[in-house]
């Protein structure tokens, strides 16, 4: 009949609405499920290289405390070498001056030796006295031409020694200013180094 017919097209189509509506259920189910698996995946990855993140700031952390103490280290090692330089200097300028002092000392009893002699002289008019100082006079001569020769010698090795020292200094603060110099350079390629391999870690991920 022709209710029969009609309730017999709508029970169709209601199945068939219940079956559409049941296949939109599971492709959005699938959909779903699909999309929290990509985020779940994306969350892992988000892991890993927060992973790979915290190994390179803490490698980064452990080059610069390095750096930093050899730093500290090479501070200190100037600064002992700073003060044994100045404390040589200090001691070739105490021996020049005790050596000064000494060459005047002996200079002014030469001095006064002959003044002596030239008294005593003017007070013997006698021949033989005369022999005597004139032989006093060429060995006191002789005497001080000796002194004075030495002291010139003293005076030209000392003169040598402090050029030498001198010379030490300034290759002693070349080197600390060459190592300074070198010690910058290799922490800014350290540096330079690690936020390169930071920079391939993030791409490559």
């Amino acid at each position: 009949t022709f209710q029969t017919n009609v309730l017999t097209e709508l029970r169709n189509w209601k199945l068939s609405f219940i079956q559409h509506h049941r296949l939109q259920m599971k492709q959005e189910a699938e959909k779903h499920a699909a999309h929290v698996k990509q985020l779940c995946n994306e969350m892992e990855n988000l892991k890993e290289l927060l992973h790979t993140y915290e190994i390179s700031l803490a490698k980064k952390d452990e080059v610069i405390t390095n750096l930093s103490q050899a730093l500290g280290k090479e501070k200190e090692r100037v600064e002992l070498m700073r003060k044994f330089t100045l404390w040589r200097i200090q001691h070739v300028k105490a021996s020049q001056e005790e050596y000064a002092n000494r060459l005047a000392d002996k200079q002014f009893r030469t001095t006064l030796i002959k003044k002596v002699w030239t008294a005593w002289r003017s007070l013997n008019e006698e021949k033989w006295k005369d022999k005597v100082a004139r032989a006093c006079q060429l060995r006191a001569e002789d005497v001080c031409v000796q002194l004075t020769n030495d002291y010139e010698a003293k005076i030209t090795e000392l003169t040598a020694n402090l050029e030498r020292t001198k010379a030490e200094i300034v290759r002693l603060h070349n080197e600390r200013d060459q190592y300074e110099d070198t010690m910058k350079k290799a922490f800014m390629r350290g540096v330079c180094a690690l936020n390169l391999e930071a920079m391939s870690m993030f791409q490559g991920k």
